[in-house]
């Protein structure tokens, strides 16, 4: 049974509704600033999972966490889909005039820079988590200074609400994984994350793309990463979803033995069935 999970961030973080929507049973937060830390956790066992964004519908991937979940050999075991609402927040009796700084998590300005073009008086200044901004501008009283981040976050920390869903694209979803030690069974499994290394030739990842095809496979989900050790040649990663467990595992056994190296992340309900 799962107990304690590490988040990255604090308490009103996204990451934090996360976990709270997931999980059936209530669960202990481990917070942490980084994703490297709450991962390190869970390697360490002082937690038994950890839940971890991956991408993001405006902003991309966030490539990094392809890797540390690869590394450290984790299991993805879970997905979960978050609209995230950015809301821009201050010390009550402010106004946006009065901001002359915006500290939040990189991948949130990113997703807010619109909304910013307008505000050229404003700097904006890259941090390790959007709650934890909010926790630090009520814990220090910082005058003039705002942070991004979700509603729960400004009430959590009594900060006033200065502009609402200032997100560049008002349908702006951010995807979860949950991650353990070890594979989790579900009753349920009808998508797979994988992970594969080519030769570099001429058709062998369309010749991968046509096994996931011909198997009945729906690929979701594509990201390519460089391996370090060798220049120029690339990791892929993939989600696909499925039908029926005997169409994945056809193919899972055919892109096996094509691949020079073949990894299976994790299998899982598919979160958006």
């Amino acid at each position: 049974m799962i107990k304690k999970v590490a988040i990255q961030g604090v308490k009103g973080s996204f990451h934090h509704l996360v976990t709270q929507n997931y999980f059936a049973t209530a669960v202990e937060i481990e917070p942490f600033l980084t994703f490297k830390e709450a991962v390190n956790a869970l390697t360490e066992k002082k937690v038994e999972a950890a839940v971890m964004a991956l991408e993001n519908s405006i902003a991309g991937s966030i490539i990094p966490n392809y890797a540390l979940i690869d590394n450290n050999a984790l299991h993805i075991t879970g997905e979960y889909y978050l609209d995230v609402q950015h809301n821009l927040m201050a010390l009550p009796g402010q106004s946006i005039a009065d901001i002359k700084e915006v500290c939040s998590h990189p991948m949130a300005l990113l997703q807010c820079q619109a909304f910013f073009d307008q505000y050229s008086h404003i700097k904006l200044v890259e941090d390790s988590d959007t709650a934890e901004v909010a926790e630090r501008i009520n814990k220090h009283q910082l005058k003039g200074i705002a942070a991004i981040a979700s509603s729960a976050a400004a009430e959590i920390f009594k900060l006033q609400i200065l502009a609402n869903n200032i997100q560049t694209i008002q349908s702006n979803e951010t995807r979860f994984v949950i991650l353990e030690r070890q594979p989790h069974p579900t009753s349920t499994i009808n998508k797979a994350s994988l992970k594969f290394l080519l030769d570099h030739k001429r058709g062998s990842l369309a010749a991968m793309l046509n096994v996931m095809s011909d198997c009945n496979l729906n690929l979701t989900k594509i990201q390519s990463l460089p391996k370090i050790d060798t220049p120029w040649k690339y990791a892929f990663f993939v989600d696909v979803t499925f039908d029926t467990e005997e169409n994945y595992e056809k193919a899972k056994a055919l892109m096996n033995i094509m691949a020079e190296e073949f990894k299976v992340l994790g299998t899982y309900k598919n979160a958006k069935k």
